[in-house]
């Protein structure tokens, strides 16, 4: 069996979670079947040599001669890209989509070839509409898209069990074609580790307690409020925000003028506004005494699963598929966050969510043991449901029910 993954991130170029996604379950996948991965970037990929069984190919766009405005280059180059897969001949026995940018591929994949599609989702466009601020009227054409790939897709893969409710609510698919698959962990290599040569690095204080963030700076990574909530927490220990690629100008200038604002009333905040690499990432989430994820929209939230299998406590927000990691009292503790019904990516109370963040994060850095029994619980959970092995052979499962269906 072959299976052909077409998305937008996979390494050297990933900066969210379904690229963590796609090259952890691809190479887990490679063990038991053949995979081929088409994606973005540069033209070309060097073959893996420790994995005969996995392919990767990049696929450049050169948008330079784009007349159109700037925000629809992202949309046009993504047009570009899925005939470009496609006129590249396919020999593969199912299509694997990851990410709006890769559902019009799969969907000509479909039709054209008569492969089965699956199609992982990792977000909904219709529960993300601060996307405007990036695409423009191209955001339109990502829920046009997305909702046509998704009620024509032979299987679809929520990656929790709030995902599939959310699709259930925005789209039509009938239950026999929804699958709740979720992300996972490689439990070998986030794990906690002595080294501190990172936090040097990156100026923060070995000796001093902090709490950590780890994300991009976008609306639904709730940045912005965790920042809003550091004037709320106690004295004596450091905040530590490893937080880049802005989706817009916009809410890049919103994060500097917000760190600019706790750093001049608080000791101890530093921004890692860079580019860090997994080995240093697991470094922060180790010797973190507290991680904290304030999504105000997170499908799955895999940097938590990351801060517990690195043995670190966990505050985070109780929406989407974090119920589903973070188990509040045992693991961590879910923060409560209210959203308005007509902007539910939006609390009613920003000043209230961003006071409770800080309470939560307070009442767990006052406690150390409590923080080392989440800690270990953390760990215990992440090795018991979380390994990406079961993960991909749930998946080779669901591909090979497919099958009888050509």
């Amino acid at each position: 069996m072959k299976t052909l993954f077409l998305t937008n991130e996979y390494p050297p170029t990933i900066y969210g979670g379904a690229g963590v996604h796609v090259d952890y379950l691809s190479r887990e996948l490679a063990k038991l079947i053949e995979v081929e991965v088409r994606c973005y970037g540069k033209d070309g990929r060097e073959p893996r040599l420790d994995l005969p069984t996995l392919k990767a190919t990049g696929f450049g766009c050169d948008t330079s001669a784009y007349t159109a405005p700037k925000p629809l280059h992202a949309v046009f180059a993504a047009i570009q890209r899925g005939l470009d897969w496609n006129t590249t001949r396919i020999e593969a026995d199912i299509v694997h989509l990851h990410t709006w940018y890769a559902h019009l591929g799969g969907i000509i994949a479909k039709l054209n070839y008569g492969l089965p599609l699956v199609l992982t989702v990792h977000s909904l466009e219709p529960l993300r509409p601060w996307k405007r601020e990036q695409l423009a009227g191209g955001y339109d054409f990502s829920c046009w898209v997305e909702k046509t790939a998704i009620e024509m897709a032979d299987a679809v893969i929520a990656v929790s069990k709030g995902t599939r409710d959310d699709i259930h609510r925005h789209f039509h698919v009938a239950e026999e074609r929804m699958h709740v698959i979720h992300n996972g962990i490689d439990l070998d290599e986030y794990r906690h580790v002595r080294d501190t040569s990172a936090l040097e690095k990156f100026g923060v204080d070995p000796r001093q307690p902090f709490v950590l963030f780890v994300g991009r700076i976008t609306r639904q990574k709730g940045i912005i409020h965790l920042v809003r909530a550091i004037e709320h927490m106690a004295p004596g220990f450091q905040v530590v925000l490893c937080a880049g690629a802005p989706d817009t100008p916009g809410i890049a200038g919103e994060m500097k003028a917000a760190v600019a604002d706790a750093q001049a009333k608080r000791k101890g905040v530093v921004w890692i506004d860079q580019f860090v690499t997994t080995p240093e990432k697991i470094q922060l989430y180790s010797h973190a005494d507290v991680f904290c994820c304030p999504s105000i929209y997170e499908p799955f939230g895999i940097i938590n699963l990351e801060a517990m299998a690195c043995e670190t406590a966990v505050v985070a927000s109780a929406v989407g598929g974090i119920k589903e990691v973070v188990v509040d009292g045992e693991t961590g503790c879910l923060v409560q966050l209210e959203q308005m019904a007509e902007s539910p990516f939006e609390a009613t109370d920003p000043a209230q969510f961003a006071r409770d963040l800080a309470g939560r994060v307070n009442h767990l850095m006052a406690d150390p043991g409590m923080r080392v029994r989440m800690a270990k619980a953390g760990r215990r959970r992440a090795e018991e449901h979380f390994g990406w092995g079961a993960i991909a052979k749930r998946t080779v499962e669901l591909y090979r029910s497919l099958l009888p269906r050509r």
